[in-house]
């Protein structure tokens, strides 16, 4: 892996997107605009740079158009790159390095979630391995709701328990998913989509989608009691989905907290074939009353199971979760 840097800025000048010109075999071309810390950028330049013509095989498959398109050509079709602002390679830096120059985010109230080395803070024997890891990013804002809306959103919900159903999934497998859902609820649906309208740019922009056109925010209301929990799965791997870009979750509940586990686990990301696949490694979201978490539709993520011994509906782990679309 190359690192890439303006020059003749030094590095913490480096911009954070770039217009790249693709030049393929037989005169054509391409244009896009790519984020500089983006792996499919580094890619590209490791293939220019084999010179030794020792290039693994690889597929590129980039989309275009706002994801609405793929542009593909296997890599021995690439002949050169024309940047702009212009870039040039350093020497090869590890890829967990690179990870590490993504783009924080200090703002406050939001918290990025940092990644444990296991579960139980002991070392992880991926350690070794970390340079073909792309971590995955989290943002979690606290206090969400006033502290009125809170307590509305609560009553509500226990009023409407006759009104919540099974939850399923696109597959059918009623093994995978074990939770209540309510899927109209236009007394709080509103105000819930209006407070993400309100984080969307700023959120958007720490995950490298400033420019994103948004066609729909989607949500449901979701209760998870004793033994619930939802399996691995990613949000938008299937046809109907695949226009989802951002997953968020709002956590509520009564306190004192009537539950325990629940948690949300979010893979790490790994290429295999110019593909992201699920990583090893994770992060572990905790529930916390009245925050919102929001990551890339595209992580494999999961809910671990819930534990609730009285079985009170009202003593759940609620939340109001769903997706944010690209037109």
């Amino acid at each position: 892996m190359h690192s890439l840097s303006r020059s003749p800025q030094p590095p913490q000048q480096v911009p954070d997107q770039v217009e790249v010109t693709l030049l393929l075999s037989g005169g054509q071309e391409y244009t896009l605009s790519v984020p500089t810390q983006d792996l499919l950028l580094r890619q590209l330049f490791e293939v220019v740079m084999d010179w030794e013509g020792k290039r693994v095989k690889r597929l590129f498959q980039v989309p275009i158009h706002q994801g609405r398109a793929m542009l593909v050509f296997p890599c021995d079709r690439l002949v050169g790159l024309i940047t702009n602002p212009p870039l040039i390679v350093q020497q090869p830096i590890p890829m967990q390095q690179a990870v590490q120059m993504q783009p924080t985010v200090p703002m406050q109230p939001p918290t990025q979630i940092q990644q444990p080395s296991q579960s139980d803070g002991s070392p992880s024997p991926l350690d070794g391995a970390r340079s073909n890891i792309i971590a995955s990013q989290v943002l979690q804002f606290d206090d969400f709701l006033s502290l009125a809306e809170h307590r509305q959103l609560l009553s509500y919900v226990q009023k409407q328990e006759a009104a919540f159903v099974n939850t399923s999934t696109s597959t059918g497998d009623l093994s995978h998913r074990r939770s209540l859902v309510l899927y109209e609820f236009p007394e709080f649906s509103t105000l819930i989509h209006t407070r993400i309208q309100s984080l969307l740019a700023e959120v958007l922009a720490k995950f490298g989608f400033a420019d994103l056109p948004i066609s729909q925010i989607e949500s449901q209301l979701t209760a998870h009691n004793d033994g619930h929990y939802y399996r691995v799965h990613n949000d938008n791997g299937s046809p109907d989905t695949a226009s989802r870009e951002l997953t968020y979750v709002y956590y509520f509940n009564r306190e004192p907290k009537r539950f325990s586990g629940g948690e949300l686990r979010i893979y790490d990301s790994r290429i295999e074939n110019n593909f992201f696949v699920r990583a090893e490694s994770y992060k572990t979201i905790e529930p916390r009353n009245n925050s919102i978490v929001f990551f890339l539709s595209r992580y494999m993520h999961e809910v671990l199971p819930i534990r609730c011994p009285s079985g009170k509906f009202a003593a759940s782990r609620f939340t109001i979760n769903g997706w944010v679309r690209r037109v």
